[in-house]
């Protein structure tokens, strides 16, 4: 049974054949598709228009797929669920596109259904992401309603994943979160391979931690994460 989603996808794929298959099999699922074959035109429609999910090759003409995602996340400020797709499946090239901003990735070639699964995966994460609540942890605030991020009163931006990790530290705070207390809260059944959680963690650091003198984010060995003004060793 077809489960209804009035969900608009993106998709910019050079690939003609792959390109219709995707667009055919979303369609038939209950999604809304359009379509872009080059990164100039994935960008301009990006901007645009309000999609619920983005899929995104990474190698494109015009623009490649790590700087559409850049372009989009920094200078659009648009935080839509992206899927980024790629043919390359070194360590090297995960981090490239989760630090651009993807929330999750697939390697070609994929099954279809799990581009479908992590589709609407990606779709109920962001549908299920506001609320009214606002945490503060330190000089840290989260506002979830607004999704804003702030610290020291400086405005911060994160990825969609990276409000989701982060809204789940605070919301625990000051306790520590395990490993697969995080992957289950941000990617629910479909859980992504060791690395992803890894890089998310490092790009959150990056952004809430490293300009700052003091960190809040604590790695405790043997347990998971925390998020407080102590480390708590």
């Amino acid at each position: 049974m077809i489960e209804p989603t009035h969900a608009t996808v993106l998709l910019v794929e050079d690939h003609r054949d792959i390109a219709e298959m995707i667009v055919e099999f979303l369609e038939q699922q209950g999604f809304a598709v359009d379509f872009a074959g080059d990164g100039v035109s994935g960008l301009h429609l990006a901007v645009t228009n309000d999609y619920d999910v983005i899929v995104l090759d990474l190698m494109l003409p015009g623009i490649d797929g790590v700087t559409l995602c850049r372009k989009l996340r920094q200078e659009a400020r648009r935080n839509t669920p992206l899927l980024m797709l790629t043919a390359r499946d070194t360590l090297e090239d995960k981090l490239t596109g989760l630090e651009a901003g993807a929330d999750d990735y697939l390697v070609k070639p994929f099954e279809i259904r799990e581009l479908e699964a992590r589709v609407r995966t990606l779709l109920r994460r962001h549908r299920g992401a506001v609320t009214s609540e606002t945490y503060t942890v330190g000089d840290l605030t989260l506002d979830t309603a607004t999704l804003r991020v702030t610290r020291a009163g400086q405005a911060l931006t994160l990825t969609p994943i990276g409000l989701k990790l982060l809204t789940t530290l605070m919301r625990a705070s000051p306790r520590v979160v395990s490993r697969q207390q995080l992957e289950r809260e941000v990617w629910g059944d479909l859980l992504p391979d060791s690395d992803t959680l890894r890089s998310h963690l490092y790009n959150l650091r990056k952004v809430i931690d490293k300009p700052f003198d003091r960190p809040l984010l604590h790695t405790i060995a043997g347990a998971g994460y925390r998020l407080s003004v102590d480390d708590g060793h």
